[in-house]
């Protein structure tokens, strides 16, 4: 994990694309900083479990990252987790192919691109999900086929998972969860995460 002031001229990045994100992420933190707030840029690949090896220093840096939060450093931290994101961030934005795609709270974002609740279906072969895709369509406000499973956008995901059973729609497992971040990331960029 690297902590660091840096001017944009000194960071090296490899890829046309992570030079856009950082520029497009720079002029953010300009337009919206407060005169006299000190900025903090983390970036790394993830906070939480980094330190795995000593579990004492992953909660230091937590507390460490809360203090200068409460003493009014803007901190900014690039990832690609979106749980991480949820659960660090107050505000965030949402960068795709070096462009702002959307931005605000965790909650907020959820409430303004996603639904309350998800139902995630898995299934044994691609053949049965395939099979099950009519049935799911007729469910939910929308619904998203990735390679691994359906995800169902739903106000009432017990209500709709109990529908699918009763239509005949039989996965390996069923798991409803409220909306979260990468749900909206899916929403917004039309991939997954580890696109």
């Amino acid at each position: 994990l690297v902590l660091a002031w840096m001017p944009l001229s000194a960071v090296n990045l490899s890829s046309q694309s992570q030079k856009e994100d950082w520029r497009e992420a720079y002029r953010y933190i300009a337009a919206h900083a407060r005169p006299g707030d000190g900025v903090l840029v983390a970036r790394h690949r993830r906070l939480q479990g980094l330190l795995v090896a000593d579990q004492s220093a992953d909660a230091a840096l937590q507390v460490g990252l809360d203090r200068l939060k409460r003493e009014g450093v803007t901190l900014v931290l690039t990832t690609h987790y979106m749980d991480e994101a949820e659960q660090l961030c107050d505000r965030l934005v949402i960068m795709d192919d070096g462009h702002i795609v959307a931005e605000g709270s965790p909650r907020e974002l959820i409430a303004r691109h996603s639904t309350r609740e998800v139902v995630e279906l898995r299934f044994r072969t691609d053949d049965e999900r395939q099979d099950a895709l009519p049935r799911v369509a007729s469910v939910g406000e929308r619904y998203e086929a990735l390679a691994d499973r359906i995800l169902v956008y739903s106000s009432d995901g017990e209500r709709d998972a109990d529908k699918l059973a009763h239509d005949g729609v039989n996965p390996d497992s069923v798991l409803v969860r409220r909306s979260s971040l990468e749900d909206v990331f899916l929403t917004l960029t039309g991939r997954t995460l580890e696109e």
